[in-house]
């Protein structure tokens, strides 16, 4: 059984702002304005999200936690559809979106014979923005960026007024001031199961494994096979294995998902996947999911919308944080965020979607916020539409604006992501 795969519209549409917590309002209104959205319009989120994934892992190892969005660990694994385990791995594949991988399922073998089913074909909602940064923390504490302070790429630290970067840190709050809540790793592991965690060496201590990933036993190891073959190794024992791959999300970046070496990566992610599922024991619960899916840039000038070109969309804009996909304006002292908004909306049109803060907050698009938050965020946030990317070149690089694979906004291809349920027997 194949999934229906919609059109490039549709796929490149705004989705409904998804919801956090265990359950989902499904008669909320959608918040997307009329002529930016796509035909698929229902509610998003609930267990149905990233950020749930843990924490129903957690019921599903025995060892139920509870998070400050999500409380019923039990039911979001009985929603998941996650059967009980001794012990369970969870696969992020970084930049594996849920369309991305179903348009090219060909090159996938393993990932296609979970897709048959009927559990599998349907995607769950990454956060927004839909970035590495946001995403890792959501998923790591089963929370949202508004509790975790991790709201994009770059963001501003409020204790310098300039911006940081929140992928090695540069610039930034220290991981463990910033990102204060704890992570589902940490609760498994204080509730007294395992929690392990296997990836590159170099990541041991890495400020965003700080933040996002810590409370979990670490190893590492510089060999992709070797790190499949130690994370089946572990599911010998109960409890929870985190293994991550990365390789799809760098040949996205650099080539586009359409290229050659993006098929070759996930071609080899997918056969490391299929080791994963003959090495465990039987009995191993495996859990493929993505932090988010990725879009094709179009460099035309009409479509790379580049503000050092363009004093109108400079007007009142002190600092461009985020990224190309979903940027953040930060206004000028005196400078209404209001009035950033009209101007930017009279300049795109539809090909963007443009929100002040207050409406950010106000319609839950970060979730549930704590009281310093607020200030790291932008006065406005533009989210790009279609295959529109919002870049300055005056300060950031050639490359930086010219990515063909993309990510942040809030459209299908960006937000679905796979969450692959596979019991080996």
């Amino acid at each position: 059984m194949s999934v229906d795969i919609p059109d490039s519209g549709t796929l490149l549409g705004f989705v409904p702002t998804a919801q956090y917590g265990d359950e989902i309002d499904a008669d909320r209104p959608s918040d997307v304005p009329a002529g930016l959205g796509n035909a698929q319009q229902g509610a998003r989120g609930g267990a149905l999200h990233i950020s749930a994934v843990l924490p129903a892992l957690s019921a599903a190892i025995g060892t139920p936690v509870r998070t400050d969005v999500h409380v019923d660990a039990e039911g979001l694994r009985q929603r998941l559809g996650m059967p009980r385990a001794k012990s369970a791995i969870v696969v992020l594949v970084d930049g594996l979106g849920y369309w991305n991988l179903n348009m090219k399922l060909g090159y996938a073998p393993y990932m296609r014979s979970l897709m048959n089913e009927p559990l599998n074909q349907r995607p769950i909602s990454t956060c927004s923005p839909s970035t590495t940064t946001a995403a890792m923390a959501t998923f790591g504490t089963g929370t949202c960026p508004g509790l975790t302070g991790m709201a994009g790429y770059t963001q501003l630290n409020p204790r310098t007024g300039a911006l940081s970067q929140l992928i090695q840190f540069r610039g930034a709050i220290h991981p463990e001031e910033l990102q204060t809540e704890p992570t589902v790793f940490s609760l498994i592991s204080d509730a007294g199961n395992r929690a392990t965690s296997v990836g590159l060496t170099r990541f041991m201590a890495s400020p965003l494994t700080r933040a996002a990933l810590c409370g979990s036993d670490y190893i590492g190891h510089d060999d992709a096979n070797k790190r499949v073959r130690i994370a089946a190794d572990t599911a010998k024992e109960p409890g929870l294995t985190y293994l991550y791959m990365r390789e799809i999300d760098k040949a996205g970046h650099a080539y586009g998902w359409h290229s050659d070496e993006w098929q070759v990566a996930l071609e080899r992610v997918d056969m490391r996947l299929g080791q994963l599922h003959r090495q465990v024991p039987k009995g191993t619960l495996i859990v493929v999911i993505a932090d988010h899916g990725m879009a094709t840039a179009d460099q035309g000038d009409e479509a790379r919308i580049d503000m050092a070109l363009d004093p109108v969309l400079q007007q009142g804009v002190r600092l461009v944080g985020g990224e190309p996909r979903a940027t953040m304006l930060y206004a000028q002292d005196g400078v209404d965020a209001e009035s950033i908004a009209e101007r930017w909306r009279a300049r795109l049109g539809d090909r963007a979607w443009i929100r002040t803060k207050q409406q950010v907050i106000d319609c839950g698009l970060l979730g549930p916020m704590r009281p310093d938050v607020p200030e790291m965020l932008g006065d406005v946030f533009v989210y790009a539409a279609r295959e529109n990317t919002i870049v300055d070149t005056r300060s950031q690089t050639e490359g930086a604006t010219r990515m063909p694979g993309v990510h942040g906004s809030q459209t299908m291809m960006e937000m679905d992501v796979p969450c692959l349920i596979d019991l080996v027997d």
